[in-house]
């Protein structure tokens, strides 16, 4: 069985998903709900989030796509029988 997830969310990502629109709210919502009821590395493997670690300043963080233009950049720890995700920020995608 997999272990069980739990999504936390930084003071600085809980100011960033208040100004967001709705729709990513909801993209958001939906992803942190999936995450908790089915474990982060059932959702990982899911092609429609686009589930990657991070490179350079950014080594031990993972990008998920919200939409083609926001991140969710997360941690993630494992505190035996329960894995933490830890929401850093939610960003804008400049490309």
């Amino acid at each position: 069985m997999d272990k069980r997830s739990i999504v936390t969310v930084s003071k600085f990502a809980e100011k960033q998903i208040r100004r967001l629109p709705k729709y990513i709210k909801e993209h958001f919502l939906v992803w942190a709900h999936a995450v908790e009821e089915e474990g982060i590395r059932r959702v990982r493997v899911l092609p429609g989030y686009h589930d990657e670690p991070l490179r350079g300043d950014r080594v031990g963080q993972r990008s998920v796509r919200l939409t083609r233009a926001y991140r969710v950049i997360y941690e993630e720890s494992d505190r035996g029988d329960l894995i933490v995700v830890a929401v850093l920020e939610v960003t804008h995608h400049e490309y």
